[in-house]
């Protein structure tokens, strides 16, 4: 999923870095509407309550939320500064290091959610901008690797997209069907595990609290192995084949 280039992918790894990643930001989002009664996987709530306070003129809200915004911009800058800097070197060191970065940041909010977080204004407001700073990485990250084509958590642009798409599918004039078809694949699957997320986050947040964090770095985790595992597997492979030779 992260060693190809976007013009090298193929509509397998599409459709696995789109559902792993859409299920972990459908989690994120519910688990922190529920805890923190926030957004947490996106920002264009976020831009409409800063409006609200601005005119309002609430000073100190208007801080969190530029805090906040900053927090998903800077996840995004560095997670595409690193694809940038690392990617002539080797694909998959650059689109993994900004998901370990993810994996570490949201153990951190794990941990500190399950055994230290004592529901104040303050660890309210950090852990929101903690958690929007890992999304920005992951957002960043995967529509870098895809060409743009997926947003795991951009939902108002994919209905946008989706609609579109069908419309050209179906249109009597259309061309390149078949391109077309996989794209509206993968904006569907990605809806459907971002829904499946969000009832898995919620469901278990109910269960376990803070613990249904834990989860998420796992499903990231597994995104890191499935490339370590082919590799891992073809090495093996032709070390046997020279061997038998």
């Amino acid at each position: 999923m992260l060693r190809q280039s976007k013009g090298d992918r193929t509509l397998k790894e599409n459709l696995m870095l789109a559902s792993s990643t859409a299920m972990v930001s459908g989690m994120t989002n519910v688990v922190g509407l529920v805890a923190f009664l926030a957004f947490t996987s996106n920002i264009t709530g976020h831009v409409a309550n800063l409006s609200k306070h601005i005119v309002e003129q609430n000073f100190s809200e208007i801080l969190i939320f530029l805090l906040w915004l900053f927090m998903f911009f800077a996840g995004a800058f560095l997670s595409s500064f690193i694809v940038r800097s690392l990617e002539d070197k080797s694909y998959y060191r650059a689109h993994s290091i900004p998901v370990i970065i993810e994996i570490i940041v949201l153990l951190f909010v794990a941990i500190y959610g399950h055994n230290f977080y004592r529901e104040t204004q303050t660890e309210r407001e950090i852990v929101i901008a903690t958690v929007l700073f890992a999304m920005g990485l992951q957002n960043s990250l995967v529509s870098t690797i895809s060409g743009g084509l997926i947003k795991s958590s951009h939902l108002t642009g994919l209905f946008t997209d989706l609609g579109g798409e069908v419309a050209e599918w179906l249109h009597p004039n259309a061309k390149n069907t078949e391109t077309m078809r996989d794209k509206i694949f993968i904006r569907v699957t990605i809806l459907t595990f971002y829904l499946l997320g969000g009832i898995i986050g919620g469901y278990f947040f109910n269960l376990y609290d803070f613990a249904v964090f834990y989860c998420i770095p796992f499903i990231l985790l597994t995104i890191l192995y499935f490339d370590v595992s082919e590799l891992a597997l073809h090495k093996v492979t032709r070390r046997f084949s020279r061997n038998k030779n």
